[in-house]
């Protein structure tokens, strides 16, 4: 077994996802495990067409949540407010990533695997359905006609009464949300049933592209210090221990993408999936999409640091797939793509002599309208 993916879920709040790209066999499809079986050996043009579609799928996530990102940031009135990483957050979250992984391979050691992936199944439903709803949303927008009938609707839950009345839940949404929340329970329904790889997908994509768009790194050297953390967490649990390998060997949720190596032999109903874990788009993604709002925050009408670093991630993942089915041995990802997606940038505001500018740059939360307005009088009077 060469595969050693584990990750989790990332809603608002910080929590590990981090993954390593793999096959799930070894050597092009051979049991390791059981010798005596014989097992499907994948194609040229099968591993070509898995590896492909991996990386152009985790491509994906990347390029639109760093575009959402820089929408997200200068949002002042959405409920749907990006959760800023700071150092100090960053240097505790291998830490809790270590502990949580771990705490999994207890879980999974001492209690009956078939209950523990029932309960995260119902847990990865709903929120699969909350994410895919949301990264669908803009698409479908602009689906509808203008004739569409589109009525508000808003969802309120209040606790006390009279001056002591204090909101719960707020929350304003539309007919056409209420359209993507239907479609998304449909592929929730559909997962749950089936454990379909095009459903698990759909799931793995809407969580990737929702920790890319809402989770922001503060600072270049906040981002730093994360990818620096999970690239010795990355290494020491692929190749330290078999804790990795186990968790996923045990773990059934959409945390990773798939893709069959035996497609082009039994088509939608193959089995023989190439992985890549959520981690390894979602932890070098953010850095990604930080570098975007930088070059935005320089207003020279140029993407330098965003395309270097998304071209970055590219060779690092082309990288990991070579050395991989080279040595036919798992390699954790971020083992290359933190050199990488760091170092480029690094090398190029080197050369054009931005570095000083780039480590200096720091994201602030936009004020709402309001509050601007009133610090503005504010600042006239006291003038």
């Amino acid at each position: 077994m060469a595969d050693v993916d584990q990750g989790s879920a990332f809603a608002s709040e910080s929590s590990p996802a981090l993954d390593s790209l793999n096959n799930d066999t070894v050597s092009n499809g051979t049991d390791s495990t059981n010798a005596t079986v014989a097992k499907f050996v994948s194609t040229p043009e099968g591993t070509a067409l898995a590896y492909g579609s991996l990386v152009f799928m985790a491509l994906l996530p990347i390029f639109f949540g760093a575009l959402r990102s820089v929408s997200c940031a200068k949002n002042k009135n959405s409920s749907d407010m990006p959760e800023t990483i700071t150092s100090r957050d960053a240097a505790r979250f291998p830490i809790i990533a270590s502990c949580t992984l771990f705490g999994l391979y207890l879980f999974f050691k001492i209690f009956s695997q078939e209950y523990i992936n029932l309960l995260l199944s119902m847990y990865f439903f709903v929120l699969g359905i909350l994410a895919l709803s949301h990264t669908i949303s803009p698409f479908m927008n602009k689906v509808f006609p203008a004739t569409f009938p589109n009525k508000q609707f808003q969802l309120l839950f209040t606790q006390g009464s009279g001056e002591n009345k204090e909101e719960i839940v707020n929350y304003e949404f539309d007919t056409k949300d209420l359209v993507c929340l239907c479609f998304s329970s449909v592929v929730g329904v559909w997962y749950v049933l089936k454990k379909h790889w095009i459903a698990n997908n759909l799931f793995g994509l809407a969580f990737a592209l929702n920790g890319v768009e809402l989770l922001h790194l503060n600072n270049v050297s906040t981002g730093c210090i994360l990818l620096g953390g999970l690239f010795v967490y990355d290494v020491f649990w692929v190749f330290g221990t078999n804790v990795m390998v186990t968790v996923a060997k045990s773990f059934e949720a959409p945390i990773k993408l798939v893709f069959p190596q035996d497609l082009l032999e039994r088509g939608l109903g193959a089995s023989n999936f190439a992985m890549l874990g959520l981690g390894d788009i979602v932890i070098p993604g953010i850095f990604i999409a930080l570098l975007l709002r930088f070059d935005v925050s320089l207003k020279k009408n140029t993407r330098t640091y965003f395309y270097t670093s998304f071209f970055a991630y590219v060779f690092g993942l082309g990288l990991t797939i070579f050395v991989m089915h080279t040595f036919k041995h798992a390699q954790p990802a971020l083992l290359y793509l933190v050199p990488a997606c760091i170092g480029f940038p690094v090398l190029v505001a080197l050369i054009k002599g931005e570095l000083t500018e780039m480590f200096r740059y720091e994201e602030t939360s936009p004020l709402p309208e309001e509050d601007s307005k009133d610090e503005t009088e504010t600042e006239k009077k006291e003038k």
